[in-house]
């Protein structure tokens, strides 16, 4: 799973973006359920989870603002 950039998630529709949100978040349940069963083969992905979703919830955040102000 490679990382995108901040530029290609600016690119997404609030759409797109809500729905990998959701499925980003997803994804990190689905980690720590395999890490409490001891399942987990690639713990790397942690962390590749977390900085999408803060990359994502970054420019939903920017676009809420914007359409606040």
């Amino acid at each position: 799973m490679a990382r995108p950039a901040i530029a290609e998630v600016r690119k997404l529709t609030d759409a797109q973006i809500t729905e990998q949100i959701d499925g980003t978040r997803r994804e990190l349940f689905d980690l720590r359920f395999q890490q409490a069963t001891r399942r987990l083969e690639h713990p790397h992905r942690f962390k590749e989870a977390r900085i999408k979703l803060a990359h994502l919830l970054s420019v939903q955040q920017e676009r809420q603002r914007s359409a606040a102000s």
